[in-house]
């Protein structure tokens, strides 16, 4: 069930013509990937329910999976409180990383060690 009007996404893209999306998995609760949306990438997922991205190197819309069979169902989709960064939860089928990781947040930089 789509709660807004798809026609009207622009509150959306205020700030710039790209919004940060925070791929998240509803099964695993895991943070996927961050990708970037537009207006039309937007609008097409949810129009079809998978995932929609901007490819900002490619400078083309992409369907996430759509060759590799990867593909994000879209499960519930929420904004922040500026209405400028986009949490997409996911039933991932398969991985999200492009490098065959489950993830693409797999590079550690920093953990506190915890006294026992």
């Amino acid at each position: 069930m789509i709660t807004i009007d798809i026609n009207h996404l622009e509150k959306y893209f205020v700030k710039s013509e790209l919004i940060p999306a925070i791929a998240f998995d509803v099964d695993t609760k895991t943070v996927l990937m961050l990708a970037y949306m537009n207006e039309e990438s937007l609008r097409k997922t949810l129009k079809t329910g998978y995932t929609w991205y901007w490819s900002r190197s490619r400078r083309e819309l992409w369907n996430k999976g759509a060759t590799s069979g990867h593909l994000q169902k879209v499960v519930s989709i929420y904004s922040d409180c500026d209405n400028d960064t986009l949490l997409i939860n996911v039933k991932q089928n398969g991985v999200a990383c492009h490098t065959g990781s489950y993830s693409c947040f797999f590079n550690e930089i920093y953990r506190e060690e915890i006294e026992k």
